[in-house]
Formats: C-alpha cells, structure tokens, sequence
C-alpha cells in the first residue's frame, strides 16, 4: 500500500477526467465573490492534498471505504478572471449532465450555478446548509451576486424549496429585516447555540423532519466549524460548530436523498496545520460513507 504522502494530488488520488463516472469531484477555484479576507480560489488544492489522509482504511461506523466508490476526480472547473457573473455561467455550463457533482470550492458564490445546473435535471431540492451566516442578503456590499448572496438568488430563482431548506451554524451579525425574509421565506434556521444546547442528534432529527424524501443538497461552508477548528476561512465567525458535532450531525443523516453536495470557503493561508483542509475533506469523505450505501443505479439520480 502507498503511503499517504506519496498519494497523488488528485482527491482521493484518483484518476482525472472521467465525467462519465457516477461520482465526479471538481474543484472550483473561485473568490472574487468574497466580502473579507480572499484566498478560496487556493481550497480545492488544499482539500484534495488533505484527503490523502482518509485513504487508511474504512469508514468506522458504515463500513465502506468511500474511495473504492465509483468516483473520479475531473479537475477544476474554469472560470473567467475578474468576471462574477461570466464566472458562474462558465460554472454552470461545466456542472451540467455529470450524474452526482462533489464540488470542491472557492467561496460560496459557486453553489448558485451548481443549482442551476441541478435544478434542471431535479427541480426545485431540499437544502441542508452548514454555514456560520444565512447568506441570504439581497447583494453583498453592492455586489449581486457575492458570496453572502447565493441562497437569496437560489429561493428566488425556485431553485431550492425553502420550506426543506435549513440552516445549521448560524450566528453571524445581521440585519433582522434579512432574518425575517429568510424566515418568512420558509427556511428554517438552527443558531449555532442551538446546536450545542440541543446536540447533534436533535439537530439531525430536525433536519431530517424538514428535508422529508425528496431530493436535497448539501452545502457546507467551512466557517460553520468554530475558528478554533477552522481558522483557514475568509470570514470567521466564534461560538461555531466543533468538528465532532458537524460529523456527528451528518452521520444521522443516512436516508436522505441527496444528488450533490459540495465545500466552500477553505482559504489555506489562513490555515494552521491543514486543521481546515482535512475538515473539508473528512466532510467529504463522511458524505460519500453516507450515500455508499445506496446502489449504484440510484448513485447517479
């Protein structure tokens, strides 16, 4: 067996290029929609050389080993330098026909296109949103289409059901009149403190309560973890999610029918020791353990 630090660079050290494989990682090296400190544009490279610590055996609660799944690393998407809005189009246009997208962000900005392109092949989804901020204001310091913005668009466009949208981690400041939107909208909200007063298990039970059997998207922004878990993000926020309590949320998560997933907001150089890449990346890895168990057609739903 090859030792991890000899693994390729590719997630997982996969092969590249297979946009057919049912599961494709891609990463998105895109943060010019940031509103803080830049520096996602660096996160795919970063979460890929992370991932080359799970490749030490199985998952210790399901059994699989979730880089023998049937995925292929396809590389990073491209984008157009300085151009948001060319930006996500050129994102949009690569998400479209791959069966099951794991994206690797770049700021949060991304998730828009890629429920654009999810949203033609399923319809409006559920969402399950880790993140320390609602992103839901109607423009990000004049600018439209910034990464405080995305879910904003994603409601107005129907390309989330905001009656199964909910938002986990949530504690940034912000102005009511964007909570009351985002809340009368039909989102629901869970504080951060929330979280840790109610633990992980009611927390995924309610999740679970919202989302139902449909379709679903996860999005997890890594700022949703505590700075002292990730400090390498654009935009931290205290009194986040320790990194036991996001993995232990999502490991009761098993059931929900998700089409795509992806992790945003990974800024390395603000990071110590790669704590925040390998975050990613285990959020990665936790999220294919979850989906292992279903069969390989449904894969590709």
């Amino acid at each position: 067996m090859q030792p991890t630090f000899a693994t390729p660079s590719s997630f997982f050290g996969l092969a590249r290029n297979n946009r057919e494989a049912p599961l494709c990682v891609a990463g998105i090296p895109f943060d010019i929609g940031t509103s803080n400190r830049p520096g996602a544009r660096f996160g795919p490279h970063a979460i890929r050389h992370a991932s080359r610590m799970l490749l030490d055996g199985d998952h210790p609660v399901r059994w699989v080993d979730p880089s023998k799944l049937p995925l292929a690393d396809i590389g990073d998407f491209r984008i157009a330098l300085g151009d948001v809005e060319g930006s996500l189009r050129l994102i949009d246009g690569q998400a479209e026909g791959l069966s099951h997208l794991i994206a690797l962000g770049g700021d949060h900005s991304v998730t828009l296109p890629l429920l654009r392109a999810l949203s033609r092949r399923h319809g409006p989804v559920g969402l399950v949103h880790f993140d320390a901020h609602v992103d839901t204001w109607p423009e990000s310091f004049g600018q439209t289409y910034g990464h405080g913005s995305p879910f904003f668009h994603a409601i107005n466009e129907k390309l989330i059901d905001p009656r199964r949208t909910v938002q986990i981690g949530i504690r940034s400041p912000m102005q009511r009149d964007v909570y009351d939107w985002t809340i009368g909208s039909g989102v629901t909200i869970i504080q951060a403190m929330s979280v840790h007063e109610d633990g992980p298990a009611a927390v995924a039970e309610r999740v679970r309560e919202v989302i139902g059997d449909g379709s679903a998207y996860l999005t997890f922004d890594i700022d949703a973890l505590d700075p002292a878990f990730a400090p390498g993000t654009g935009t931290p926020e205290i009194g986040g999610l320790a990194t036991w309590q996001a993995q232990a949320i999502l490991r009761r998560l098993d059931g929900l029918c998700f089409v795509g997933m992806d992790v945003v907001e990974v800024a390395p150089a603000y990071d110590i020791a790669e704590v925040s890449a390998l975050a990613a990346a285990t959020v990665v890895w936790e999220y294919l353990a979850l989906i292992a168990g279903r069969q390989s057609p449904d894969l590709a739903r």
